[in-house]
């Protein structure tokens, strides 16, 4: 039982671990290509700054929330998973 218990604590911090990487990526891309295109369309009509500006922070912030999602889903997969009791006891002995 305390074998499967931490194979299955490995998992779940491995998984955990690439989520959030791929997720943080993912998201760091995104965000480079939105503000890369909002200062293209600064650049191309200064007038429309404010405009652009109020979208660009939406959809930046919309961005980050999923890699925030990514962060809860992976603190729940470390954290919050059946066999949290037995895994504890087997770091406490």
């Amino acid at each position: 039982m305390e074998a499967q218990a931490l194979q299955f604590f490995i998992a779940c911090v491995t998984a955990a671990g690439f989520g959030i990487a791929v997720a943080a990526f993912g998201c760091g891309i995104g965000q480079g290509m939105g503000l890369k295109s909002a200062v293209e369309g600064i650049a191309r009509n200064p007038e429309a700054s404010g405009k652009v500006t109020v979208t660009m922070l939406i959809g930046l912030a919309m961005i980050e929330s999923l890699c925030i999602y990514a962060l809860v889903v992976a603190l729940i997969l470390i954290y919050a998973h059946p066999q949290a009791g037995a895994i504890a006891a087997l770091f406490a002995k």
